[in-house]
């Protein structure tokens, strides 16, 4: 796929060139669309970047656009067939990242799963596959890049989400492991801040053309989302990459145990589960659920 940011990025944007040049960020679920681009966006700015994943094809081929874009064709290191809930499959792809570029400084854990389901038809396995990636899977990431951000005092960001601020129907899942990152972040935020790291969250709300909002809405209710929205538009990818460059930059220096919410403002009104599905499809769900049983 296209990128998304180019060199106007840095041209017109509100950062310096060169403002992570000599940096280097590890990113779980790197060929994701709102990961990519939180990608595109510190490559533009000078860092080099390790992309890791599952999909070999995919992941290979987003370096090589991400390479591509800055033209310089060591700039990205793909390293793909990392399954995140397998914490040697972490420690490797820190190996490999530590053997190309020789440090570490930012760490984004990323990579995420999630689905609708309401509870009353949710399995064991369906939850536990939930948590295993988001929050499993975060853990392991960072327990794995520990040493190499001790080393550059360096930083670290979750990607939550909002769904745990209240109950949202038919997201218990990701609701739960979500509670866990910001958890986990906090606790990191207290425990490595002696040793020079800062943990902090990034919860992006509705952002249009990504995998997510794709899942988990219809193309018929776009509008319907964006009258939630006190903002009055969908987010953009661009929103969470100007986020995230602001959360790793000096200017956050001081910034620790914090999650920035980026949503335009939508969690406080509610979701289109909300609006949209409940009771009524809670309701219909239940009565499946309970006459299978």
């Amino acid at each position: 796929m296209p990128c998304t940011l180019d060199q106007s990025f840095v041209t017109k944007g509100s950062w310096k060139p060169d403002l992570f040049k000599d940096k280097v960020v590890f990113i779980t679920g790197g060929s994701g669309t709102i990961c990519r681009v939180q990608a595109e966006a510190m490559i533009l700015l000078g860092c080099r970047a390790a992309l890791v994943g599952r999909d070999d094809k995919k992941l290979i081929e987003t370096s090589n656009e991400l390479c591509d874009l800055v033209n310089d064709s060591e700039r990205c290191l793909p390293i793909p067939n990392v399954d995140v809930r397998e914490y040697n499959d972490l420690e490797n792809a820190v190996h490999l990242t530590l053997k190309k570029f020789g440090r570490i400084d930012y760490v984004i854990a990323g990579a995420a799963g999630n689905f609708i389901c309401d509870f009353m038809n949710l399995s064991p396995n369906a939850f536990k596959s939930v948590v295993s990636i988001d929050l499993l899977g975060s853990f392991n990431t960072v327990k794995a890049a520990t040493p190499a951000l001790i080393k550059s005092k360096g930083s670290i960001l979750f990607v939550s989400a909002t769904f745990h601020y209240y109950g949202v129907p038919f997201q218990g899942p990701v609701g739960a492991a979500k509670a866990g990152i910001d958890a986990l972040s906090n606790n990191l935020a207290v425990e490595l801040a002696p040793l020079g790291i800062r943990s902090n969250c990034i919860a992006p709300g509705a952002i249009d053309d990504t995998e997510g909002f794709k899942r988990l809405s219809k193309p018929e209710l776009k509008e319907s989302v964006k009258e939630m929205i006190p903002l009055q538009r969908l987010g953009t990818k661009k929103d969470i990459a100007e986020s995230t460059v602001f959360i790793f930059s000096p200017a956050a220096n001081y910034i620790n145990g914090h999650t920035l919410v980026v949503d335009g403002g939508m969690w406080h009104t509610g979701t289109l589960f909300t609006k949209e599905m409940y009771p009524h499809e809670i309701v219909k769900s239940a009565k499946t659920a309970i006459a299978k049983l």
